[in-house]
């Protein structure tokens, strides 16, 4: 298989107790009281599928800015068999198109998910998941069919969209007074409300849902989980966070998002010399205007790889900073499983960082608000001093808990530019999912936390292994297997332990972490992956070994090794998260510090 980044695919891109998939020759059909959709079956993975399915009114016009509302009654049998139309996209600014990160054409009306249920579902857990994309890119279209296969698609899976960019997260004074900022959480949360009224009707068990997501998908569930201060709905039971996505967040009314929405309102004609107020005018204003004002605002920061739009602190949804509210384990939910990857720096961080200065402008790019003891202090814990300046050493992978770290060694960069890499990735991504981990350590709550090391590891490369576009392909399928078991078993048994054969695929040469003391005698008893606790913070590192070493270019700035071919075979191990990568949970502790000044 031609291994491609996955931000490639995406720019290639009856009753309420049983299920109420009626029989029909053109699919199967479901009653929703509002409207009917037929879906298709699919043969190949023995699933029914319905995509399209509508769950709030369009967000247009006067609903525009607004809380969603449920939708209008649909007279009739919906076709249920075409992939959605996207929302609205805005790109990160200063990405190459390579990646994929761009500014394009939506519809405003894309407030529509997907599910995948098993011929007779009865009584299923529901996996939702939430795509990523910085809030601001991407939909709905990953196909989980080969990871629910490979769990005898005992579970059931909705895909949801929400909107995005200046539609989804627009936010000001006035935004806040005359309609409601963060709708796109908003949006999350009412298809989490239609899938406890409706996914009965396709098999699920509403009192059994997880929640989803990778990047901004996973910073999603992580605010889903934060909502309303950590308040318990009952809307799900458990989180699966993969690389959560944790932007600087802002006061609604503060500096910077009220700056965005200024300059969006002038790209939108709705500036100070519109005959309406502004945001009447931003109302009323045409699409193709709004979304091209989206795009622009978006891509023209000055920091690498940063989105204009995400969500703000609103005293409502978010009542405060997440690392603070995680600090005091105020989530809801009952268990979750988070991890991160290797090398999640790139591709979203400056890969220009030459010498100590551009260091110093990155940073001061990167956390404008930071004082000089801050500064100084960001480079006392990155050892910043210790690093050579130029990224022309040989580059391979970190162990994790012995030999070079993460700190200037990766097989993305060395020096300076990986330092730079690895501040990005920790405050970002590996932070954010530590505390999570912390924070569902918290009373009976439980937390399984991973590294996703396979080369390359970049951000999104895990994608690769959730959702192969073929069964069985890169990184490998005993890989995919037992990363779509561990998954599985999480969704359907709450906890992501696998058996050493699920783990290894029976090959000799692979290695899992087994307890010989009381397990690990044959290959039916369960790999060993203790639960994180604050005293004993353990994580499993999943990796490869063997195969063909194959270098794969994207641009001149990004190129790294891929293992590939019939020798490649898991390695697993557990680790100490707290000391990883050279001390990665002080650094932690660093982050959490000085999160009123990132704001975090």
């Amino acid at each position: 298989m031609r291994f491609r980044p996955r931000w490639f695919l995406f720019a290639i891109s009856l009753a309420e107790s049983t299920v109420a998939s009626l029989p029909s020759p053109r699919g199967p059909i479901v009653d929703l009281g509002y409207a009917a959709y037929r879906g298709y079956f699919d043969s190949a993975h023995g699933l029914n599928i319905w995509k399209g399915i509508r769950y709030a009114a369009p967000p247009v016009g006067k609903l525009r800015w607004q809380v969603p509302v449920a939708p209008h009654a649909d007279n009739g049998v919906v076709s249920a068999v075409d992939q959605p139309p996207v929302c609205p996209q805005s790109g990160a600014a200063r990405t190459p198109a390579e990646y994929g990160f761009v500014s394009g054409s939506g519809d405003e009306d894309c407030l529509f998910l997907n599910v995948y249920a098993s011929l007779g579902a009865s009584d299923l857990p529901v996996l939702v998941w939430i795509h990523g994309g910085g809030y601001s890119v991407f939909g709905a279209t990953n196909d989980p069919s080969p990871m629910m296969n490979t769990n005898d698609n005992q579970f059931i899976t909705v895909e949801i969209q929400y909107r995005l960019g200046a539609f989804g997260y627009l936010s000001s004074e006035e935004v806040k007074s005359r309609g409601h900022t963060n709708v796109g959480l908003l949006d999350q949360r009412f298809a989490l409300e239609w899938v406890q009224k409706h996914i009965v009707r396709f098999g699920g068990d509403p009192s059994r849902v997880t929640i989803g997501g990778e990047s901004s998908g996973a910073g999603s569930a992580m605010l889903q989980a934060l909502a309303y201060g950590g308040e318990e709905f009952d809307l799900f039971r458990n989180v699966i966070a993969a690389s959560p996505y944790s932007p600087p967040i802002y006061q609604y009314n503060d500096q910077e998002p009220t700056r965005y929405y200024d300059y969006f309102a002038e790209l939108a004609g709705c500036g100070s010399g519109a005959v309406n107020n502004t945001f009447d005018c931003l109302v009323d204003a045409p699409t193709e205007v709004l979304q091209n004002a989206s795009g622009i605002v978006s891509m023209s920061g000055d920091l690498f790889g940063s989105f204009a739009f995400s969500p703000v602190v609103d005293e409502d949804f978010i009542t405060t900073r997440p690392s603070q509210q995680l600090l005091h384990g105020y989530v809801s939910g009952q268990r979750i499983l988070v991890g991160n990857n290797a090398n999640d720096g790139v591709p979203l961080s400056d890969p220009n960082v030459t010498d100590h200065d551009a260091l110093n402008r990155h940073i001061a790019r990167m956390f404008p608000r930071f004082t000089g003891d801050e500064t100084a202090l960001l480079n006392h814990v990155y050892q910043t001093q210790f690093s050579q300046p130029t990224n022309d050493h040989p580059r391979f992978d970190t162990l994790g808990d012995s030999g070079p770290t993460a700190l200037n060694q990766s097989e993305m960069a060395t020096g300076l530019q990986q330092t730079a890499f690895n501040i990005y990735a920790e405050t970002t991504f590996s932070c954010p999912a530590q505390w999570l981990a912390e924070a569902f350590s918290y009373g009976p709550r439980r937390a399984w936390k991973y590294q996703y090391s396979v080369t390359p590891a970049y951000h999104g490369a895990d994608l690769q292994a959730t959702f192969p576009t073929e069964e069985g392909t890169w990184p490998s399928s005993d890989f995919n297997h037992a990363f779509h078991k561990m998954w599985g078993n999480f969704i359907i048994h709450e906890t992501p332990v696998i058996s050493i054969s699920e783990a290894t695929g029976n090959k000799s040469n692979a290695t899992v972490p087994v307890d010989c003391r009381h397990h690990g005698k044959n290959d039916n008893d369960n790999i060993r992956w203790p639960s994180f606790r604050l005293d004993q913070q353990w994580q499993i590192d999943l990796n490869t070994t063997g195969g063909t070493v194959r270098h794969h270019v994207v641009t001149p700035s990004l190129s790294y090794y891929l293992r590939e071919g019939d020798g490649v075979v898991n390695t697993f191990r557990l680790g100490d998260a707290y000391s990883w990568e050279g001390g990665r949970g002080h650094r932690c502790a660093f982050w959490r510090g000085v999160s009123a000044s990132v704001p975090q």
